[in-house]
């Protein structure tokens, strides 16, 4: 064996070989040369790699960690099951396959021959015909040889021993304040629904499975889409996976396709009208105003080419440039380079998969905000002239793209780990973040550049509170800002949730998404009753005395609540309630019970219909209703969120009966 088996000593052997299937004429000829290749190495006794002897093809994907957080074992299994891996994964955590073959790029393709020889390496992307040349040709002269067998490799995917759930990874989460209705881009599932304020689902587009179909909202199908937007009854979505912007029209029940041909792209210039015009893995979006009417355009962050582009809406015009026509899909910044390059000149600088869109029209503002996730910065991209800078993050030599950590601090001295999100609140002047890779919520005042954690512990986890720096997410990957600015809608990501940040009362909590109640959607399979979002420490707790029932009655809940002397409800904020049987699901259905609460004049009833049949149980049954009330002092000025719940065990008798039972429940804040 060779004393040095690695991709440098098989370079200078394929490099002959690159140089004459570059010269050929067809693929005859570039077959043959493949043949010859392969004879040649054949003959050698060096070049191969122990512990990698094994016959057929088995495709092995090998993880080098860029960022601590991708070291994680748990974090590469969440990865695995995001994009739908289903070959094994090898987590090189300390990299020590990546430094023993000497491998220099992400990503590194390496075909091994069945003595464990190395045959050819591609880096990079874009080798897919190569790829197929190698691939094929190699099993042929291999099997020709009988040196492969084609029995199967018992395998049993992680994913398969997972329990179902409502949202799977879900990506970004946009909010229509003036409809009080949210879009979630459901990633996992490759869909996108459309709820109410208090989680009712109005529409479900596409899955479960992934697709690309244009039509009607019930046979429309989506690619693992990422960034959305919604205004009215119109929901732009970058559907990443299939290298597409589509249009959801609610009022006319379609779907379209407004840009890219359903393959990854390589043209970093655009200008084609869109459906003509490839893109390559847009991942987010927002509205814009160029040149024209308000929101005549969508912002693109196309991570596939490290640019940001503009897809027109309407007629209007970039800065510095000619008129663009309605369905004109162009870049506008970026020069294609994966940099970390701030310049006054857009097409001169340069960014690391753009991930995150916020825009901030407003003056003194005027930009559109970036998160640059492979650079772990946040840049401002000047409206007027498209102008780059720094806001936080990374560092000041452009081509160092390792400069994260988990640091408090102004502009550069800040850190932060691959984040996903941004979000602009208009009233406070400040920008929030997903820090993704560090697991947190950061604050970013743009008038000194300071950045600050506003959730999250900084390791993953999956817990409520106590206070918002007590509570925990997993690679959160999207976030929205509403009521205002006084809430923070969190898609986090690897936790499956859409969870609430109340910035006023500093508590988070899930928000409950309930799709029974679906009125225009694509069938879907339940996942099981949907979880109340957790009551804060502070609630109010009351237990009530048993009530006696009989199977089939109807239980008639009155809820009379008084609120704090001298405020109202506020219209804005999402009140609701939730009724709910721990532990006794079959009380209530497969679902939660939720609703709104919009007028406290006057009891509100919340009727509880008990099933003819009974299961058996261990434990005492009983209901228990939660509200969250949001309230402000009636002249104006503080707002404050209350919740309490109301818990009513249950001594039901053995004979059905009609009728109903009426109970009140009453609490003064």
């Amino acid at each position: 064996m060779a004393s040095k088996c690695n991709l440098s000593a098989l370079f200078p052997i394929q490099s002959q070989l690159d140089d004459a299937l570059d010269n050929a004429t067809n693929q005859q000829e570039k077959e043959n040369l493949v043949y010859q290749y392969l004879k040649k190495l054949d003959d050698k006794d060096d070049l191969r790699i122990p512990d990698f002897d094994e016959d057929g093809l088995v495709i092995v994907g090998v993880h080098s960690a860029k960022f601590p957080n991708e070291k994680v074992l748990q974090n590469v299994q969440s990865a695995v099951l995001r994009y739908n891996i289903t070959h094994p994964v090898v987590n090189d955590g300390d990299a020590r396959l990546w430094h023993e073959l000497e491998v220099a790029c992400w990503p590194t393709l390496v075909l091994i021959g069945p003595r464990g020889n190395l045959l050819f390496s591609l880096v990079g992307e874009g080798h897919r015909e190569r790829l197929a040349l190698f691939t094929n040709t190699s099993l042929r002269h291999y099997r020709d040889q009988v040196l492969l067998s084609d029995h199967l490799v018992g395998t049993k995917l992680y994913r398969d021993s997972l329990p179902p759930s409502l949202l799977s990874f879900p990506g970004k989460v946009a909010v229509d304040s003036s409809r009080k209705r949210l879009a979630i881009a459901d990633t996992g599932h490759h869909r996108v629904l459309v709820v109410s304020n208090i989680g009712l689902v109005l529409y479900s587009i596409g899955g479960p499975e992934s697709g690309r179909k244009d039509g009607n909202l019930d046979e429309a199908t989506f690619c693992s889409p990422q960034g959305i937007v919604i205004k009215g009854d119109t929901v732009f979505v970058a559907d990443t996976e299939n290298h597409l912007i589509r249009k959801i029209d609610l009022l006319e029940g379609q779907v379209s396709t407004l840009a890219g041909v359903g393959f990854q792209g390589t043209d970093m210039e655009g200008g084609a009208m869109g459906p003509q015009q490839p893109i390559s893995s847009p991942w987010d979006l927002a509205l814009g105003t160029a040149g024209g009417e308000e929101d005549n355009m969508l912002w693109v962050a196309m991570a596939g080419t490290h640019q940001i582009w503009a897809l027109f809406l309407e007629n209007g015009k970039l800065p510095k440039r000619s008129e663009s026509k309605a369905g004109t899909c162009v870049r506008f910044a970026g020069s294609g380079n994966e940099e970390n390059r701030n310049n006054a000149y857009p097409q001169k600088a340069g960014f690391a998969q753009p991930s995150g869109l916020a825009p901030a029209p407003e003056e003194p503002w005027g930009c559109l905000y970036v998160a640059d996730s492979e650079s772990s910065t946040v840049r401002s991209l000047a409206l007027k002239d498209g102008a780059v800078k720094l806001l936080v993050g990374g560092e000041r030599d452009p081509l160092n793209l390792f400069a994260f950590g988990d640091v408090d601090g102004k502009g550069v001295d800040a850190k932060l780990q691959h984040p996903l999100g941004v979000a602009w609140a208009p009233d406070q002047g400040l920008l929030y973040v997903a820090d993704s890779y560090n697991h947190k919520i950061k604050v970013v005042d743009p008038k000194t550049r300071q950045c600050l954690v506003v959730a999250g512990t900084g390791e993953a986890g999956d817990v409520l509170g106590p206070g918002l720096t007590e509570s925990s997410f997993n690679e959160p990957g999207g976030l929205c800002v509403g009521e205002g600015g006084r809430v923070l809608y969190v898609a986090d990501t690897n936790n499956h949730h859409l969870k609430v940040l109340d910035l006023d009362t500093k508590t988070v909590s899930l928000f409950p998404i309930s799709l029974e109640d679906a009125v225009d959607s694509a069938p879907t399979k339940s996942s099981g009753p949907c979880k109340v979002p957790k009551l804060p420490k502070s609630a109010s707790r009351v237990k009530m005395p048993p009530l006696a029932v009989s199977p089939g009655q109807t239980v008639n809940l009155e809820l009379v609540l008084s609120l704090p002397e001298g405020t109202k409800l506020t219209e804005d904020a999402p009140s609701f309630w939730t009724l709910s049987a721990e532990g006794n699901e079959w009380l209530v259905g497969n679902q939660v019970v939720t609703g709104d609460i919009q007028n406290l004049s006057q009891p509100l009833s919340i009727p509880a219909i008990l099933p003819t049949v009974l299961k058996a149980t261990e434990s005492s049954p009983s209901l228990t209703l939660s509200v969250w009330v949001y309230c402000c002092l009636a002249g104006g000025g503080a707002c404050m969120m209350k919740a309490a719940s109301f818990t009513q065990p249950l001594q039901i008798g053995s004979t059905p009966r009609n009728g109903s039972v009426t109970v009140t429940l009453a609490h003064a804040f």
